[in-house]
């Protein structure tokens, strides 16, 4: 046997058990993906998969193929991504709106694979998870000149569902008006109430008048249906599209770093790998007891196990007058030794305790 036959009979050899590894690296994908699905779970994991090729990368002891094999794995990681998308291809994820609004935006985003289904309000996307209808329900939490949207913060504390992952969207707000009309002539503006507020001042110095609506997309149609030129509505440059109107005005939110956290709902919570580190999150809903320093303690023994507390935010018990729960993220991987004896510590002098979300926060989270 010559040596391009020795070659070729190592490639062949080589290339059968590849075979074989290929096979069994699927099935594992195939686990991920229904792992994913009742998570509510995106695809892409850029960090975990920039992990796998690196820890890949260094096991190859000829320098020169390093980069060849980077190669590879990530087409073959493509691969598996192709895989588990066409698994979860329909999975119906729900969110709060109408084609075009924000939340549909991050939806699609986030589950791109997913058909994105529209309820009319917070709570009807919230009941379709809980109910099965949906895996899950990408709902928006705060806006960074708005703050909380308190409706989706109080489901949090009564409702079932856990917090799989949070995701930033930079949201721009413009002045939509029919084709043709003067932007001078508008008197009265259709939107969100968030939408409304981030572009506050904006609306304080033209004067005009406000009207609700549900969300920015069915601004946007309403204002398309009623075919007057005083009227205009407040949202994207989607809805501009989708609703065959113009945008007069650009960029009119109040603050240019205007960003809204979306967050993913499922029925299960996702714990956190054991490698999350200082990337890991987790998100605390409670009540304490009627004591002095009962507060106090609580976020002592958050600090005292070492979770860096990000967020405390607190809200009032409905039916309990001058009542309140508190909202709390913080930094860490809450499903390890250290996490289980901070919320026994903490059910001590808690009425009520609950982990509502557990993610892990990485560049990917910032939606582009």
């Amino acid at each position: 046997m010559d040596r391009l036959e020795q070659a070729r009979e190592v490639i062949n050899r080589v290339d059968a058990e590849m075979a074989r590894l290929f096979e069994e690296r699927l099935l594992a994908a195939r686990e991920i993906a229904a792992y994913k699905k009742e998570h509510g779970l995106p695809i892409l994991d850029a960090a975990r998969e920039a992990a796998v090729v690196a820890r890949g990368a260094a096991c190859i002891k000829d320098e020169s193929l390093k980069e060849y094999y980077v190669t590879f794995q990530k087409g073959l990681m493509a691969v598996c991504r192709d895989y588990q998308s066409l698994l979860l291809e329909g999975t119906r994820i729900a969110y709060s709106g109408t084609e075009g609004a924000f939340a549909h935006t991050a939806t699609k985003r986030i589950f791109p694979e997913g058909e994105a289904v529209g309820y009319p309000d917070f709570v009807s996307a919230y009941r379709a998870v809980e109910n099965g209808e949906c895996y899950a329900a990408v709902l928006p939490i705060e806006n960074s000149f708005a703050g909380e949207v308190a409706q989706v913060t109080d489901l949090l504390f009564s409702g079932t569902l856990s917090v799989s992952g949070m995701y930033d969207l930079a949201v721009t707000q413009n002045l939509l008006t029919l084709p043709g009309a003067d932007a001078s002539a508008v008197k009265t503006v259709i939107s969100h109430p968030q939408a409304l507020s981030q572009c506050e001042a904006y609306i304080r110095k033209r004067g005009f008048a406000t009207r609700v609506a549900e969300n920015t997309a069915l601004a946007a149609k309403l204002v398309s249906e009623l075919g007057d030129p005083t009227v205009a509505a407040i949202g994207a440059e989607e809805n501009a599209t989708l609703y065959h109107l113009s945008v007069a005005d650009h960029a009119i939110n109040e603050s240019a770093g205007n960003t809204t956290r979306f967050a993913v709902f499922t029925r299960a919570r996702h714990p956190l790998p054991s490698d999350a580190g200082a990337a890991g999150r987790f998100i605390l809903v409670f009540t304490v007891l009627n004591e002095a320093g009962s507060l106090a303690g609580a976020l002592d023994i958050i600090g005292k196990f070492g979770f860096n507390l990000r967020t405390l935010r607190s809200r009032p018990l409905k039916g309990s007058m001058w009542k309140y729960y508190f909202y709390a993220e913080a930094e860490g991987n809450v499903d390890t030794t250290e996490g289980r004896a901070m919320l026994a510590a903490l059910g001590q002098i808690c009425d009520k305790l609950k982990v509502s979300g557990t993610y892990v926060e990485s560049d990917a989270s910032r939606l582009q």
